[in-house]
């Protein structure tokens, strides 16, 4: 998986006043938890936005006053308005501890399904999967060349090795499905076929 360079500093002082504070300098108060001990940094908001407007999932390498922390960004908050980035809780990698992660998912191929007149949809975009960091790969390919109309790929179908996927086994990750074109067509050769039998 890629990493993701943050360069930040300690905070001094923690709280809603100070908080406030730093957001006003455009600077975002963040937290990495789950190690030895809980760091409170800040950094500024530039530094996130390549990390945070993006399908993809990083992991982060952390600078905070030269002391470095691998992690991975669990939560954001943002201001209910203006949409402006107000916190970033990250969750520090152990190598002996699993974590969990929503894995981007790409279809690839020209589904069956296409070719006969359907649409594809993709009903999830990212997978719910937990596991040792090392083995999480940056999304989750499938391949759907052989969906034919109706037909779905549901999670209990994918797999990925050294990684559990969390989401309900049989709820759809993609479907072929039948467009009013498609219906009409079918309809069409129903009604036709039924027309030669009559004359018969």
């Amino acid at each position: 998986m890629k990493t993701f360079q943050i360069k930040g500093t300690a905070r001094l002082a923690v709280g809603k006043k100070s908080n406030k504070a730093l957001r006003v300098q455009d600077l975002v108060p963040c937290v990495i938890y789950g190690g030895d001990k809980v760091v409170h940094f800040q950094a500024h908001e530039n530094e996130f936005r390549k990390l945070i407007y993006t399908p993809k999932v990083y992991q982060t390498s952390i600078d905070v006053d030269g002391s470095v922390y691998n992690a991975f960004m669990q939560a954001l908050q943002f201001h209910p308005v203006t949409d402006k980035l107000l916190h970033i809780d990250f969750l520090e990698i152990r190598e002996n501890v699993p974590v969990k992660l929503q894995i981007p998912v790409r279809l690839d191929g020209y589904a069956k399904g296409i070719q006969q007149g359907g649409r594809l949809k993709a009903n999830l975009r990212t997978l719910k999967a937990k596991g040792f960091s090392k083995d999480f790969p940056d999304e989750i390919v499938i391949d759907v060349t052989a969906l034919n109309l109706s037909e779905s790929i549901r999670v209990g179908d994918v797999h990925v090795p050294g990684i559990e996927i969390l989401n309900a086994k049989s709820v759809p990750v993609a479907t072929v499905v039948v467009t009013r074109a498609a219906r009409a067509a079918m309809a069409d050769t129903s009604a036709a076929a039924a027309g030669t039998k009559a004359k018969k």
